[in-house]
């Protein structure tokens, strides 16, 4: 949810301490418009700028929806001077976010074009400030939030292990955790993943594994006896260009920091009168 607070801002690092140019009087209408096909998100937080500063908004598209090059995404009214000053924010706002879920949107088609059930999900590699904004988007895209923050998932990572030793890491989190809180480790090889299993991870991170390793070990857990229901995540680097091949090795989920730190925007404009 977004704050006052935080739209200020947004609004004072772009308005600055001497606004000349946008010192108009009267009265105005905009339009905020794609300029390519995509999937829409950011709308809701777009508009959420207009409004701060008393300009009248309705939304033509709600986040997720498919928009075409020259579509009108959301309409305002009122003072020229705050529109003007609202402008830019609310622009970036949306071809950001609008990025994320046009980006995420195409990877969850091509995952699900060899595998229906295969979750497409974004990490926290996120820009400061705007976390809340990508994760909706992400979402509005069709994808998976993952955690959205280090409370919402205990994972042990490599340098858990180093120090803690795999088992004993599970074993102390899972004491300290909450009963609702699930336990992902990551594992660089087959083996590392049976023990993740074995120690009662509920969810594997197959690390900067190659689509072969991720089949071999998803293929490894599924026939040990010890692994339970745990689920299984490809992560690390891959790309648009991968997500065929994870989707097809069985993995359950596919984690994608691209989604969110690499997405072009979506070009939109906003235009006046």
């Amino acid at each position: 949810m977004l704050t006052a607070s935080q739209i200020d801002r947004w609004l004072q690092e772009d308005i600055g301490h001497h606004d000349v140019t946008n010192d108009v009087r009267g009265e105005t209408t905009g339009r905020l418009v794609a300029k390519e096909s995509g999937v829409a998100a950011g709308i809701d937080a777009a508009g959420a700028v207009f409004d701060h500063l008393g300009v009248n908004i309705d939304r033509e598209v709600a986040d997720g929806d498919s928009v075409d090059a020259g579509e009108t995404v959301l309409t305002t009214s009122g003072p020229a001077r705050e529109t003007l000053r609202a402008e830019r924010v609310a622009v970036n706002l949306a071809g950001h976010a609008s990025g994320v879920a046009t980006k995420t949107r195409e990877a969850v088609e091509r995952a699900a074009e060899v595998a229906s059930d295969v979750r497409i999900a974004g990490t926290r590699k996120t820009t400061p400030g705007l976390r809340g904004i990508e994760k909706r988007a992400v979402v509005a895209g069709g994808g998976d939030t993952h955690r959205l923050d280090l409370s919402h998932m205990v994972m042990i990572k490599e340098n858990h292990i180093a120090e803690m030793g795999l088992e004993t890491a599970v074993k102390t989190f899972r004491e300290r955790a909450s009963f609702a809180t699930k336990i992902e480790v990551e594992a660089e090889s087959a083996e590392q993943a049976k023990r993740a299993a074995a120690a009662g991870a509920d969810i594997v991170l197959l690390d900067n594994m190659t689509p072969a390793e991720t089949e071999e070990t998803v293929d490894a857990l599924s026939d040990a006896d010890d692994a339970g229901d745990v689920l299984t995540e490809a992560s690390g680097g891959i790309a648009l260009n991968d997500v065929a091949d994870y989707a097809a090795t069985g993995v359950d989920i596919i984690s994608m920091g691209s989604l969110t730190h690499s997405a072009p925007s979506l070009d939109f404009s906003f235009r006046t009168g």
